[in-house]
């Protein structure tokens, strides 16, 4: 089934400020590049059949490309992020203007939460991440506001710093992660919830090969992930490489660049 996402085009990105450990503001990045990966990803996605809205990006808010972070949408309610970093905190409220103006049932958060960058969902529930962007408390939140069960999980690596980073839905049901990004209590749940999974090494883990998108049956992902690449060909699924490296520089992939809009109103 065709999926809605929301995208940013990159207009105004750059690394001009250090929040992650894959960001060095005197490496910087290049924004021409940056778009031109951005836009290979967007027609990726259009040609398997997605839709794909834009949000105008604003000037002064290089991370704004990263459209995953900027809320949760379920069941066309739509929880919005409050970002931890000073340097992002207005994406929260553009993001929440965005569905607000179109008529979308919106709430703006309480608790620190940066979206679908900690809050991956599933058929049956949703997995938020916890550690270093997202707190406890934005989980139970989350929860009463949308009615959905919400499975915590607690990051440990800051490599991988948002739950998109260590972990990607494949289908309604199963999941891929790196364990080496979880604490000891949550790869033991993991382990529970999803027997079946495909574990990803530390390798293509830390070329962001879990920052990925799939829709059941295709997964786009990034180039570098090669061993991952071939397990899921082996399951079968279809794998549909990019080139993000450029993004990457910011600590951002496929994921992070695409926020899911479920349920239209």
């Amino acid at each position: 089934m065709p999926k809605h996402f929301l995208m940013c085009r990159p207009e105004h990105f750059t690394v001009e400020y250090a929040i992650n450990p894959w960001m060095d503001p005197e490496a910087g990045a290049d924004r021409e590049v940056a778009i031109r990966q951005w836009e290979g990803l967007k027609a990726a996605y259009e040609s398997l059949g997605h839709k794909v809205s834009l949000i105008d990006p604003i000037a002064g808010l290089p991370d704004m490309v990263f459209a995953a972070n900027g809320a949760l949408v379920v069941g066309g309610r739509v929880y919005g992020a409050r970002f931890t970093f000073p340097e992002r905190a207005a994406e929260g409220p553009a993001y929440l203007r965005w569905f607000t103006d179109r008529g979308y049932q919106a709430k703006a958060a309480e608790h620190v939460n940066e979206g679908e960058g900690d809050f991956l969902t599933l058929d049956d529930f949703v997995l938020a991440g916890t550690g270093f962007r997202t707190d406890l408390a934005a989980h139970n939140e989350a929860q009463e506001y949308l009615g959905r069960p919400v499975v915590s999980l607690r990051l440990v690596d800051p490599r991988f710093y948002h739950l998109d980073t260590a972990l990607f839905p494949l289908d309604g049901h199963n999941v891929a992660y790196y364990p080496g990004a979880f604490s000891e209590g949550s790869r033991r749940v993991l382990e529970s919830l999803f027997p079946d999974a495909v574990i990803a090494s530390e390798a293509d883990a830390a070329v962001l090969g879990l920052n990925a998108v799939s829709d059941g049956r295709n997964v786009v992902i990034n180039a570098e992930a090669t061993e991952l690449q071939l397990e899921l060909k082996r399951r079968g699924y279809d794998v549909i490489p990019v080139d993000l490296s450029e993004l990457r520089k910011a600590g951002g992939g496929p994921k992070c660049c695409t926020l899911e809009i479920r349920g239209e109103i």
